[in-house]
């Protein structure tokens, strides 16, 4: 995972700080009104802003991943390491390269090898920093059942967003308990 906090830890950042604001609008105290709302008037959950920062965090981890090119410089990174691993076995005819469509953390692994260097390269790329696995083009072995690393990565950006609401909704209530002793 530290591979993944290397190239992606704007976005998780964004997902913090997108989280504290969500949450410093949302759980404000809508303002007191005398007048009767209207009948079947009622605020559409998807105007309240915390669900709004959610989309916004995913939206966030999105454009990074993509158009800002944090995927193509992950996926160097760990293909190159894959490369510098098959050096250093002595199999530089084997080339290994992340799979694409979408970009996953399996290495596939393409070129000669005999049996025994087809599985261990195999268990070999599996511990490859930022790769999760790794297996043969051909013939396939095995499946890969990772999630996308877009999918991953934006799974892995709620945990701070939750963390900016849970730190906003603490501040509100430091505020509103506060709040009678306005000078």
């Amino acid at each position: 995972m530290t591979v993944l906090w290397h190239f992606y830890w704007p976005a998780i950042a964004a997902a913090l700080v997108i989280g504290i604001v969500a949450g410093a609008i949302g759980y404000r105290r809508p303002p007191e009104s005398d007048e009767e709302p209207l009948p079947g008037a009622k605020k559409s959950r998807l105007e309240h802003p915390i669900w709004l920062g959610f989309a916004a965090t995913l939206l966030a981890v999105a454009l990074w991943h993509g158009p800002l090119g944090a995927s193509g410089r992950y996926a160097t990174f760990v293909e190159m390491s894959a490369r510098a691993e098959l050096v250093h076995q002595g199999i530089p005819s084997v080339q290994a390269r992340l799979q694409r469509g979408p970009l996953r953390r399996t290495l596939l692994l393409t070129g000669p090898a005999d049996d025994f260097q087809r599985s261990e390269l195999v268990r070999i790329m599996g511990e490859v920093p930022g790769a999760s696995s790794g297996r043969w083009m051909n013939p396939p072995l095995g499946t890969s059942a990772w999630l996308p690393l877009l999918a991953e990565v934006g799974i892995f950006a709620i945990i701070p967003f939750l963390l900016g609401l849970l730190l906003s909704y603490l501040n509100e209530l430091r505020r509103r308990s506060n709040a009678e002793w306005r000078w």
